[in-house]
């Protein structure tokens, strides 16, 4: 099988020839840029500035070579802008604060405060207020929540808008290029292609806007889906609007290049719990899914990604009937979350993009040998009749040592050969 039709016989749930790998297909089974360079290293690739995709999670793009040696099946179409509001382009050398040089976009721009933390800004603009920040001795940007004071009686759904406009020409030509260049990669193509993203809390604050309206506080955001559901149900019902019309513009232009739609990156679980009831989610976000899920399914090919981190066992249920075809990161550390209780639950139903070792214990901080033994025993659950693409519980992060990213790798070829 080629990588494209592995995945593909994958999410129809039936077993293909071995079980399909996804690293940065997108900005929630990607790798920090460290680790990138770390993984070229180790294989021997040619030596040269890793790109920055993702600037606020700091995620490396993985060029063919790399995947090639990792033996990834996916591929990612991404929005033309990163969420600071820039296209990635005119690529230029970057030191990061812990030595590495890396390739960022020509409008991005930082600087540093009297603290020594790094200041990151919106549009690349540093006139602006800046929106990102890197604390001395991280590896990510934290957004900066620059809320405006709220008037209750003034406040506007409109605000909360701004950044879900039409698409625009350059954004269907982007599309359609780029669309066209991975159709012929060989491998699955996952497309993000912005807009749907209802309530996604690392959107709420906008730090690609310059001065955000409406309710751009995270804490303001989460009570306020209690307490003003109508001013939220109202952004969510244009903003759907305007997601559909993009929907059909950039089918238009790409056809079934694409093979899955990153829908929504919106948690609704913790480690423990949840974010809110079903009912809310029934009430607020799967009117608007359905919608969208509905629209993909009736004109296109495409299947559809839900991410959704934390104990969502309970919510389970509710995305499959707003139309979810695929889940990520299945957080199997989390509580209800055992993998054995999901597939056989859930496994005729949705495919687990994800879960085939935990980044949070067992990847960063584990030996290789626990690491071997964790990928094997997710990928006898996961893949039985299919359904089950290998990644790991959300991004590989920094500090993760080189070692046991290997032994992950070499457990699923294992997997593979012993199965």
């Amino acid at each position: 099988m080629t990588s494209r039709e592995r995945v593909r016989t994958a999410l129809a749930h039936k077993a293909p020839d071995r079980v399909p790998v996804d690293f940065g297909s997108t900005t929630v089974t990607g790798m920090h840029v460290s680790v990138v360079a770390a993984l070229r290293e180790h294989f021997g690739l040619e030596r040269r500035p890793v790109r920055l995709l993702a600037p606020s999670s700091m995620l490396g793009d993985l060029d063919e070579d790399l995947l090639n040696a990792m033996g990834v099946d996916a591929i990612g179409l991404f929005p033309r802008n990163t969420s600071f509001g820039y296209p990635n382009e005119h690529w230029k050398e970057y030191r990061l604060p812990w030595g590495q040089v890396v390739l960022v976009s020509g409008h991005f721009h930082a600087t540093t405060d009297v603290n020594g933390d790094l200041l990151t800004y919106p549009q690349g603009d540093t006139s602006a207020s800046p929106s990102g920040r890197m604390p001395v001795g991280g590896y990510y940007f934290d957004t900066i929540i620059r809320q405006e004071e709220l008037d209750e009686a003034r406040l506007n759904p409109e605000d909360n808008l701004e950044e879900f406009g039409p698409v625009s020409r350059e954004d269907l030509q982007y599309f359609q290029a780029e669309a066209t260049r991975l159709d012929s990669s060989g491998r699955a193509v996952v497309a993000a292609l912005g807009g749907t993203g209802f309530g996604d809390i690392a959107l709420v604050p906008a730090p690609g806007l310059k001065h955000p309206k409406g309710i751009r506080d995270i804490t303001e955001w989460y009570i306020s889906t209690l307490t003003r559901q109508d001013y939220i149900r109202a952004i969510f019902a244009r903003q759907c609007d305007l997601a559909l019309d993009k929907l059909a513009r950039v089918h238009a232009v790409v056809g079934d290049a694409i093979d899955i739609l990153y829908v929504c990156g919106t948690d609704f679980g913790t480690q423990e719990s949840s974010f809110c009831s079903t009912d809310t989610f029934e009430k607020l976000w799967a009117p608007h899914y359905r919608r969208i899920n509905d629209w993909v399914h009736r004109h296109t090919a495409w299947k559809t990604m839900k991410h959704c981190c934390g104990a969502v066992e309970p919510f389970m249920p509710h995305f499959i009937a707003a139309g979810f075809d695929v889940i990520n990161p299945v957080q199997c550390s989390a509580a209800g979350m055992d993998p054995a209780t999901l597939k056989t639950r859930y496994g005729d139903r949705l495919v687990f993009w994800g879960g085939g070792v935990d980044t949070q214990h067992t990847l960063p901080f584990g030996t290789p040998e626990e690491v071997r033994a964790e990928v094997l025993a997710r990928c006898e659950i996961f893949s039985r009749g299919g359904g089950f693409v290998f990644n790991a519980v959300h991004c590989v992060q920094a500090n993760t040592p080189v070692a046991n990213i290997v032994a992950m790798l070499d457990a699923v070829k294992e997997f593979n050969w012993i199965r």
